[in-house]
């Protein structure tokens, strides 16, 4: 049997990474979040004041869109500021789209 990495194209794989980072309601929160302040980044603080959930689980969730590739995060203690990585996303946003009209 084939490995499971030789098996995918790297395209399937990666679409597959983005979509597992986008699975979750609060990670569509961040992004959506995200994506109406794209003149500037926010700090987790921002998001944790806006959600029902507790501070590490923002950070859970935040670590694995960062793992991703969709945010980018810039640490200046003890705060974090995170923005969308504009290229990865538009990335994303493409390879969803052409799989959807397939």
């Amino acid at each position: 049997m084939p490995s499971a990495k030789r098996f995918f194209t790297p395209e399937q794989i990666k679409l597959a990474s983005y979509a597992k980072a986008l699975s979750h309601p609060v990670r569509i929160y961040i992004m959506d979040f995200l994506a109406v302040n794209t003149d500037k980044c926010c700090y987790s603080g921002d998001m944790a004041d806006n959600l029902p959930i507790a501070r590490s689980t923002l950070s859970a969730h935040l670590k694995e869109l960062k793992r991703a590739g969709l945010i980018q995060g810039e640490i200046n203690p003890p705060y974090i500021k995170y923005c969308i990585n504009r290229q990865n996303w538009e990335e994303a946003k493409l390879m969803l789209k052409n799989f959807f009209e397939r």
